[in-house]
């Protein structure tokens, strides 16, 4: 994955001071510097533009970007995936699934250290599919937080949801030997499938494959109530709309649960799970504690132990 966009001066001073210790000796061509910041290489050039290279770049560069968005709000980022011609497969949607009344489950949040997971559930009438095709829903990977901020509170005038948060602390309670984050989701897209099929009519009901059914229903075998009349689809955000409401509903209520959580810690919280999110892990519990972590992270990161390790070697 390759991710860039074109910095101020004030975050170019940022970057370099930044990512001073973490230089390469060698820079291309044009480069004021290039570092390793984990799996991913930095490279900022002449011309202001900073490049972000490898399978974290979208981690790696979230917080430059909120960063720069602080001094020019209409950052152009440019991102490119790098996927090999087989990964590049077109998307085949089926007419008869995209066309239809349907019902469509999403979750957000899993792959932030900070933050709750979101879960929704979102109705989709036929007749609406052309209005939302003119809102421009989508995929929420695929749209900036921005454009989800105006677009979700008219998109939810229109559209039927059920949406379960799920607090760090409460992740942090069931997660165990036996709930993984694979079973944690099962059991909250089947809470929020069965509020909202009890109410519709629907041709389908879809839910992005996370897990192949028989694992998904497998998680579920100690649930009560369990709805199975589910097509499962892999990149479902792009084949259904109702996928892809649910999917940027959930963005939409993650981003204003993330935002009340940076104001009650007074603290930028860091999207993603990287480098950047260690250090300011580190920074927070050096301040409030290491318990504090159970209220605002999911503690089975990776992203703990290496708060833990920070911490020590500072001693």
């Amino acid at each position: 994955m390759t991710i860039s966009f074109k910095t101020s001066d004030d975050t170019q001073n940022k970057l370099k001071e930044f990512y001073e210790d973490l230089k390469r000796e060698k820079t291309p061509a044009y480069a004021v510097f290039q570092a390793n910041d984990g799996d991913t290489v930095v490279t900022l050039y002449e011309s202001g533009k900073i490049v972000f290279q490898g399978k974290d770049a979208d981690l790696a560069s979230q917080f430059w970007v909120e960063t720069e968005k602080m001094n020019n709000k209409n950052v152009e980022i440019n991102n490119s995936e790098n996927k090999t011609d087989k990964d590049k497969k077109e998307i085949i949607v089926d007419p008869k699934i995209y066309n239809s009344t349907s019902i469509g489950s999403d979750e957000v949040g899993t792959g932030d250290y900070f933050g709750p997971i979101v879960v929704t559930a979102a109705y989709v009438k036929k007749e609406d599919i052309p209005y939302l095709e003119k809102l421009g829903v989508n995929d929420s990977k695929k749209v900036d937080d921005n454009k989800i901020l105006q677009i979700v509170p008219e998109l939810i005038k229109k559209i039927e949801y059920k949406s379960i948060i799920l607090s760090n602390k409460e992740y942090n309670e069931m997660y165990s030997s036996d709930m993984n984050m694979n079973k944690v989701k099962a059991i909250l897209h089947n809470k929020v499938l069965n509020e909202l099929t009890k109410d519709h009519q629907y041709d389908y009901v879809v839910v992005d494959q996370f897990a192949k059914p028989f694992v998904y229903y497998n998680y579920l075998k100690q649930t009560t109530n369990v709805f199975r009349k589910i097509t499962f689809m892999t990149k479902a955000e792009s084949k259904c709309l109702s996928v892809a409401c649910a999917s940027m509903i959930s963005r939409y209520i993650f981003l204003k649960e993330f935002d009340k959580l940076s104001n009650k810690m007074n603290t930028f919280l860091l999207k993603g799970a990287g480098t950047s999110v260690d250090e300011l892990g580190a920074k927070i519990v050096k301040k409030h504690g290491f318990n504090i972590l159970n209220e605002i992270a999911k503690l089975n990161f990776k992203n703990t132990e290496k708060i833990n390790d920070i911490i020590k070697k500072e001693i």
